[in-house]
């Protein structure tokens, strides 16, 4: 498909607990790896859930205030979640007692990973600390936890986190995001022209891998 010498750059815009983010992406990534194309991705922040307080909310309290949701509804909605992740590979394990978090320290972390090469396995591994394992995401200590387990390093995360010394970054990439009209996530942008939302599915992906691959350079 794509010329291996010329990767397609494919960027992300995404909020680490957002779902469907880590639905989509791996739709997208068995698509990538069926279609053999040669890619390179670029992750980008976007918050849900900005106003959160750092402490988080219960997710099911969270979902109910925000969307009118009832419990039913909350239960089909995530029995359609479990069933997409199984799908490509993803567990997720939502119990009463899972959160919704404030993540603006996460995309800070995640912008210092970047500096290092190593967003995606951080991405990554902030999905599945999330999703797979309900592990406190609001916690410093347990987001720097995330980091060293990924091989980098403990104190230097911690001592991120706590000066903000990206804050600055990461809001005006935000802000860049919002001015380009994204405002839903996953939001995914094919060489910087093609924007495609939400999680599309991995033959749906895989139909518009083809067609970029038909346009002329």
């Amino acid at each position: 498909m794509t010329n291996p010498q010329t990767p397609l750059r494919i960027d992300i815009v995404s909020d680490v607990v957002c779902p469907w983010c880590v639905i989509g992406y791996r739709q997208l990534a068995q698509a990538l790896e069926q279609t053999n194309t040669a890619y390179e991705i670029h992750w980008h922040p976007f918050e849900l859930n900005p106003d959160m307080p750092a402490e988080g909310q219960n997710l099911r309290e969270h979902i109910m205030e925000k969307y009118g949701s009832s419990k039913q509804e909350s239960d089909a909605s995530r029995a359609r979640m479990n069933e997409a992740g199984s799908e490509v590979g993803f567990e997720f394990n939502f119990t009463d007692d899972t959160r919704m978090h404030n993540t603006f320290n996460l995309h800070q972390l995640l912008h210092w990973a970047d500096q290092q090469g190593r967003m995606h396995e951080l991405k990554q591994a902030l999905f599945a600390a999330h999703f797979t394992n309900n592990r406190n995401i609001s916690d410093n200590t347990v987001l720097a936890d995330i980091a060293a387990e990924i091989e980098l390093d403990r104190s230097e995360a911690l001592a991120v986190l706590a000066d903000q010394r990206f804050a600055n970054e990461v809001r005006t990439a935000q802000q860049q995001w919002r001015q380009q009209g994204i405002q839903s996530v996953p939001s995914v942008i094919f060489n910087q022209k093609h924007l495609v939302s939400g999680a599309q599915g991995v033959e749906n992906f895989k139909s518009i891998l083809q067609q970029l691959s038909e346009l002329p350079e």
